[in-house]
């Protein structure tokens, strides 16, 4: 198949979760056969911390100052597509999404990377800048990051007609089990970019333990991290971790910390990227509770889970043989459940399902 992709980023993993998922999802793609185009506007915040310049053979990375001086070339590679699809939070969202009706794509394709921001801000009645007045309905096929009911509010709410999830993944030749570093040394390690919405749970799950253990090392990586945050003495802090160094931060640790943002959490059926990440790696996870969680780890026997400052104190006094087989049992079913390459073959799978649909 001849993709192409209107998106936010696959070429900087700063702030957001988008770039390693479609690092991973592409590589498999490019892996089985398929062509890939990614058309990303070239903005000044992704282009300082660009850790990525180029896609493997069959792939093409397109970036663009300018949609105008681009069309030309989006319109060529339309022409050829057996997919087109446009993401959440692309940037030119509502140029691309008509530039795709009016091509001759066979399969016309949203994926929403964001679903549960996505209903979070219709129910609150405000506007959703990638998507248009006339909703989903224009789209052949829309793609959710997230499963359960947030499936039927995407038909009922913005006009769907066939919605289909595609999970979070996980590309086993980068998240892998590696030598820890010193200077990412901790007893529990988090990894996420700072947001509001999860401040709440990162407290009572990570600060908290912190103070309670003034003895021990605590370690967060990501970015945008305000003045304000509480820190203490005995966290330490990685303003940007590419995803190369993702591996060691997290096998650097005896733990990590997952924490959902509040949407994904109220939405259920939403696992980060960073679940499947660590799970790779093969370091424990400790994550705050949501609806769903248990479809794709097993708690107390892959994952840990916590929902108070007491249960995240307990799981970090859990014995290291019991962490080592946690984490041994959560790798096992990442490699086998969640990875890059599962995905992109349920993603296929989900375009020659809809396109022979299509052709009847």
């Amino acid at each position: 198949m001849n993709i192409v992709i209107f998106g936010l980023s696959v070429s900087s993993s700063w702030g957001n979760g988008h770039a390693a998922l479609w690092r991973g999802l592409i590589g498999a793609l490019l892996a089985a056969g398929h062509r890939v185009t990614f058309f990303e506007r070239d903005v000044p915040y992704y282009r300082e911390y660009r850790d990525l310049w180029s896609l493997p053979d069959g792939g093409e990375l397109v970036l663009y100052p300018d949609w105008a001086a681009a069309l030309p070339q989006m319109r060529r590679a339309l022409a050829g597509a057996d997919v087109g699809m446009v993401t959440s939070y692309c940037p030119d969202a509502l140029a691309a999404t008509q530039l795709l009706q009016d091509s001759t794509a066979a399969l016309r394709c949203f994926y929403d990377l964001d679903t549960p921001v996505t209903l979070a801000r219709l129910d609150a009645g405000e506007a959703v800048d990638y998507i248009g007045p006339d909703g989903l309905a224009g789209f052949d096929l829309v793609l959710s990051y997230t499963g359960g009911d947030a499936l039927e509010a995407l038909r009922t709410q913005l006009s769907a007609r066939c919605v289909v999830p595609i999970y979070g993944s996980v590309d086993p030749a980068l998240h892998r089990p590696t030598a820890p570093r010193p200077e990412y040394d901790a007893l529990l390690s988090y990894l996420g970019t700072y947001a509001a919405d999860r401040q709440a749970a990162l407290e009572r799950l990570f600060v908290e333990p912190a103070r309670a253990l003034p003895d021990q090392r605590f370690v967060i990586g990501g970015a945008q991290y305000p003045d304000g945050f509480p820190w203490t003495q005995n966290t330490f802090f990685v303003r940007h971790l590419p995803p190369p160094l993702h591996p060691a931060f997290y096998c650097s640790s005896r733990i990590t910390l997952n924490v959902t943002r509040d949407a994904m959490a109220r939405a259920g059926w939403c696992p980060s990227g960073r679940l499947f990440e660590a799970a790779a790696c093969g370091v424990p996870i400790l994550s705050d509770a949501w609806a769903g969680l248990d479809s794709f780890f097993e708690p107390g026997r892959e994952i840990l889970v916590a929902r108070s400052t007491d249960d995240a104190l307990a799981a970090l006094h859990t014995s290291p043989n019991e962490l080592a087989a946690i984490a041994r049992r959560a790798r096992d079913r990442t490699l086998s459940e969640h990875s890059a390459a599962r995905r992109a073959s349920e993603m296929v799978m989900a375009f020659e399902t809809v396109s022979s649909r299509e052709r009847v």
